[in-house]
């Protein structure tokens, strides 16, 4: 029995004023009763109860510790309450990070209704496309899409995030439409430049072969919205994340390229959130509405 518990015994003993009718309503024998007091004595090294045949009588520490002792298990009874409560109304901060894009075309709503929905968590959402740790940043949950490299993180998979070609039917009539990974050379394809990296396609077949072809195009831009107009516009061929372009490619409005090809690698949307025994309630019910939210995004419902 741990210490808490023998302060509990203690207290049932000087309520009930003997060792029997502590062990009545414990559930316990009248000899474990007495020595689990006789075992906090030693612990404390003073005596709590001066024994008789007939009764018990408290000491003077005894009085004195009885009383502060009644106070802490009403408090630690109290914080219980409030835990479990807790689970159920969850309360207390939560900062959370989203991907710009996907998360104004498909998370912001998700944020807002969980806000609803718990009026007493306080909810920090900021939208940025930079890089954010969550232990180093600050943030509780952070939503991150492509390869994760920090294991230390904990991790729960939304969605996956393929990457797309696709043009509009104003572009195509007027070059052609690509057959080949090979004919992107010959065609303008909008370039991406908020990354270091070099304007290609690295693309697998169906029979798993991997290869990659280099790629030009008359517009650049930082923006992925921004590429995604000038494509419905027909300016050229977009290379885009799926979230940029479902709706238009279900609108008719684009047309997906090269369907035997797939961008490679895989990439994937996660959610990260620091290791924790114990998440707190309000993380676990905000984590478990994305993974909701996300499994009816329309490129995982199809």
């Amino acid at each position: 029995m741990d210490h808490i518990s023998r302060i509990g015994v203690f207290v049932a003993v000087v309520e009930e004023g003997s060792f029997a009718g502590a062990a009545r309503r414990l559930g316990m024998t009248s000899s474990a009763v007495s020595k689990q007091v006789q075992n906090l004595e030693q612990a404390l090294q003073v005596k709590l109860l001066n024994r008789t045949t007939r009764h018990v009588a408290v000491t003077e520490e005894g009085a004195i510790y009885v009383d502060r002792a009644k106070r802490a298990l009403t408090d630690l009874q109290e914080a219980e309450e409030e835990l479990h409560a807790l689970k159920s109304h969850p309360r207390g901060p939560l900062r959370v990070s989203l991907p710009q894009s996907l998360g104004v075309k498909y998370l912001t709503g998700c944020a807002a209704r969980f806000a609803r929905s718990h009026p007493h968590v306080t909810l920090d959402v900021s939208l940025t496309d930079r890089f954010i740790d969550p232990v180093r940043d600050g943030h509780d949950v952070v939503v991150r899409i492509g390869a994760l490299d920090d294991s230390s993180l904990m991790t729960r998979r939304l969605a996956s995030c393929p990457f797309l070609l696709c043009a509009s039917a104003a572009y195509l009539d007027r070059r052609g439409r690509p057959e080949t990974p090979a004919d992107l050379a010959g065609h303008d394809v909008l370039a991406y430049s908020g990354t270091a990296g070099p304007h290609e396609w690295r693309y697998r077949d169906a029979a798993g072969q991997v290869g990659r072809v280099a790629l030009q195009g008359s517009l650049r831009s930082d923006s992925g919205d921004m590429l995604c107009r000038a494509a419905v516009e027909g300016v050229g061929i977009a290379l885009l994340p799926v979230f940029y372009v479902a709706e238009h490619l279900q609108a008719g409005r684009l047309q997906a390229l090269l369907p035997d090809y797939r961008t490679w690698p895989d990439r994937d949307i996660h959610v990260l959130f620091r290791p924790n025994r114990h998440q707190p309630a309000r993380l676990r019910l905000f984590v478990d509405h994305l993974v909701r939210t996300a499994s009816d995004f329309p490129w995982e419902r199809e």
